[in-house]
């Protein structure tokens, strides 16, 4: 439909998670029409960022440093660690100023309908922190679906016998919502976890 240089473009944009063809229209031909000082930035921080981004050797959070800043950080607690599914939940956690361990991205979550397994997350290399690093508590931070209820209650199985402490993020109700909107399983798990007043 477009000339070819252009409608490459969009066909790259559009295998972005989120961004249909639409969007990924209208991105193409913004970059179109932008000095192209700016777009070559754009596309110099691309390819920056894929050469010089890793995985951490100790959490798999993304960095492009041997470990990563939080990692690093000798105010963090090494005793207590954070598993969330995908370097980007770091933070969402890391926003709320709360949390003051460190984290282990596991890669995903068990998902036997995908073919994913334990073993295709990095659940060894957390069983292998623990001695070494002196982990007394592991908070499950997987999302509260199916396969992240599934994977927490494998970490909880496989963690506890070695005497490590293992938590669930509570869930229930959302701050300012109301009960008539509340689904069945959100309102169960917050009857479940609900706390003394």
């Amino acid at each position: 439909m477009f000339e070819a240089p252009v409608q490459r473009l969009i066909d790259e944009l559009s295998r972005l998670p989120g961004i249909g063809q639409k969007s990924a229209q209208r991105l193409a031909f913004h970059v179109l029409h932008i000095e192209e000082e700016d777009a070559r930035r754009l596309a110099d921080a691309i390819t920056s960022m894929r050469e010089q981004v890793r995985l951490c050797a100790r959490c798999f959070n993304v960095t492009d440093t041997e470990q990563c800043s939080i990692c690093r950080d000798l105010r963090r607690d090494p005793a207590e660690v954070c598993v969330v599914e995908r370097a980007q939940d770091i933070v969402v956690i890391e926003r709320t100023q709360e949390f003051r361990g460190r984290y282990h991205v596991l890669g995903g979550a068990i998902s036997p309908i995908e073919g994913i397994g334990p073993e295709q997350l990095r659940i060894q290399e957390l069983v292998a922190r623990i001695d070494d690093e002196g982990i007394k508590e592991i908070i499950a931070a997987t999302n509260p679906t199916v396969e992240g209820d599934t994977t927490a209650l494998y970490l909880a199985r496989l963690l506890k016998p070695l005497g490590v402490k293992v938590t669930r993020l509570a869930s229930g109700l959302p701050v300012g919502g109301d009960l008539d909107y509340a689904d069945e399983i959100t309102l169960g798990r917050a009857l479940a976890g609900r706390l003394e007043l």
